[in-house]
């Protein structure tokens, strides 16, 4: 409607009068589209995708505040455990966070520690070690009580996250398992529980969809057209779409050209002998996904290898 209301006199103005002539003029030339109502299904999908988010955002903003403390107050560190958030470093973190303390224990005391927080601890060598670098530690040994209150409050947020995590992903297959084409959509090897969630949950019941084409539209994924006289401008995605949506037919478009026999032929074929671009490869890929995905949900067969095939491969 911002776009349209310039047209009636040509000003950026805006007025009740003028927003219900805009409104009619638009409504008698057609230029509207109708709402798909969302079964409560896919709305929960949304719900519970857009809470995943955020609860991913969390975790991934506790784990980088987390690393950021080990570069401050324990850098050494790194040297024994080369993964920061593996357990046997979160552990060493909960029981023995600032050099300091460590400089004080035995091995044994380091080893018995893990056990009450590990099954497999990382061995005597390793405390061994993690006692030789704390004591010539070049970490941050001021304002010790306030960084152990923080790296406490980071590792708890991690752990509620984690947790949460856990659970909504639960929550999301719970609610796959009741619609009727996930299964088979589900057996495609390269196709995860989590981007089919996103898919559904922003685009809603595909077997509503007329075409893949269509499922492109709703994404922003179809292409369009700047040209005028002689200049010919490039094809480019039209982003008027959900962009989640786009994110989740991306993911899951480069999860099935990595994993997929089918994808990464094609993939390997567009690329080596129709000498096209990676990406754009990728971008064609996406609008044969949106076709296959469409196809299942509409007819109720399950995936099939040799029809996915263009002829030049199939032969």
């Amino acid at each position: 409607m911002n776009k349209n209301k310039e047209n009636r006199d040509n000003t950026p103005s805006k007025s009740d009068k003028k927003d219900a002539l805009v409104i009619a003029d638009m409504v008698k030339n057609g230029y509207y589209s109708f709402t798909r109502n969302t079964p409560e299904t896919f709305e929960e999908l949304r719900v519970f995708l857009s809470n995943r988010d955020s609860v991913v955002t969390r975790l991934v903003s506790a784990k980088n505040q987390i690393h950021r403390w080990v570069d401050v107050v324990f850098p050494e560190l790194r040297q024994v455990f080369k993964n920061i958030m593996c357990i046997g470093s979160l552990a060493t973190l909960r029981l023995f966070p600032t050099p300091e303390e460590l400089c004080e224990l035995q091995p044994q005391d380091i080893l018995r520690g893990w056990k009450s927080l590990m099954k497999r601890h990382s061995g005597d060598r390793k405390a061994r070690a993690l006692i030789s670098l704390a004591c010539r530690s070049v970490g941050s040994k001021q304002a010790t009580h306030a960084y152990k209150l923080h790296l406490k409050q980071l590792l708890d947020e991690y752990d509620l996250a984690c947790l949460q995590l856990q659970t909504v992903e639960t929550e999301i297959v719970a609610v796959l398992d009741r619609i009727p084409f996930a299964e088979s959509m589900l057996a495609v090897k390269g196709i995860s529980a989590i981007s089919l969630a996103g898919i559904l949950g922003e685009a809603g019941d595909l077997s509503g969809f007329v075409h893949g084409n269509a499922l492109l539209r709703h994404a922003g994924l179809n292409l369009a057209e700047a040209s005028s006289g002689k200049w010919i401008g490039q094809m480019k995605i039209s982003k008027r779409g959900r962009s989640r949506l786009r994110r989740f037919i991306f993911m899951m478009t480069m999860s099935l050209v990595a994993n997929n026999p089918e994808f990464k032929a094609m993939h390997a074929y567009n690329v080596q002998i129709k000498k096209i671009k990676k990406m754009r490869s990728i971008m064609k890929l996406c609008g044969k996904l949106a076709r296959i995905l469409v196809g299942m949900a509409r007819s109720g067969e399950a995936y099939n290898p040799p029809k996915t095939l263009p002829i030049q491969l199939a032969a």
